[in-house]
């Protein structure tokens, strides 16, 4: 079924891709496939493919498409380039290679409804759970931080729950909200703690995150990129987002964990001179420290 594409979308899939194959297109198969009450646009930023995965995409879909490209900006740049032509009310990031439920986005979009504790603040984003497509009972339900700040996935809870981290496989944010926060990274490189950065700073800036266990969405884990992506880009993201958002003791700590490469200090030298600013400002503005982020969500960090 066909929409009015004259009238602006519920909701903008955004989907970065690059050098994906396949992936593309079976995703966008899947996406058409699903049922939904909710009109949706599709937007697909090819960010630089070598492999012409975003050529020749049909037409023939129950939204409309638009393809852009770029040289290859990094996944949090293309995210955003994706973000700035959408006309949706929600923005709902995904990877280029997912399976969609029949539902899953009616049902991911109640998330904004769910009830939080009034300490947390109105819900500014929500995720669905993220099985493996080849062993769906390999399944995530938000993500958290350990001593080390290493990702580790949440059990699902019986309801809608706040986590301190979304997955972005899949997430999904009201527009302005997305917009309020600054998007993604502006600074950061090609790929690495986009997802970790956003919903941090989601939580810092007075709303909260939210899983939603009855909606599972699979997802394409994958051994290595399609691309190459150097821990020095890695590290450069962590730090960016340690020096952005955290205090002076947390900042020291997560340098430490970079103790045993030799170009931390060069690294943190140029983080510190292209982050000063937006570390001012986010301090300035933000109602909430990490220390509060910390303690809300038992990381030992």
């Amino acid at each position: 079924m066909y929409r009015n594409t004259a009238l602006p979308p519920l909701a903008s899939v955004i989907m970065p891709a690059r050098d994906e194959g396949r992936n593309v297109a079976e995703t966008l198969e899947s996406l058409h496939a699903s049922p939904t009450e909710a009109t949706l646009e599709a937007i697909v930023v090819d960010d630089g493919s070598g492999d012409g995965c975003c050529n020749g995409l049909s037409p023939v879909y129950r939204f409309p498409l638009t393809v852009m490209r770029t040289s290859g900006i990094g996944a949090a740049q293309a995210r955003n380039l994706g973000a700035r032509v959408a006309r949706g009310q929600y923005l709902v990031f995904c990877d280029a290679h997912l399976r969609f439920p029949p539902g899953w986005l009616d049902g991911l979009l109640t998330g904004f409804e769910a009830p939080v504790a009034a300490s947390d603040g109105p819900v500014g984003a929500v995720s669905p759970g993220l099985s493996a497509i080849d062993s769906p009972t390999r399944t995530g339900f938000g993500e958290t931080w350990s001593e080390r700040l290493e990702v580790t996935w949440l059990k699902p809870s019986a309801g809608a729950a706040a986590v301190p981290l979304l997955p972005g496989g899949c997430m999904a944010f009201r527009s302005d909200v997305f917009h309020n926060i600054g998007g993604f990274d502006h600074g950061f490189m090609t790929w690495g703690h986009e997802d970790e950065e956003i919903s941090l700073k989601l939580w810092l800036f007075g709303h909260a995150a939210v899983v939603v266990p009855g909606v599972v969405v699979g997802h394409l884990f994958r051994p290595r990129h399609p691309y190459r992506v150097t821990m020095w880009d890695a590290h450069y993201n962590l730090l960016r987002m340690a020096y952005s958002h955290f205090s002076e003791a947390r900042l020291a700590k997560t340098l430490d964990l970079l103790a045993s490469f030799r170009y931390r200090e060069t690294l943190f030298g140029l983080v510190r001179q292209a982050t000063a600013a937006q570390r001012q400002a986010y301090f300035a503005r933000r109602p909430r420290g990490d220390a509060w982020f910390m303690a809300r969500f038992a990381i030992p960090f």
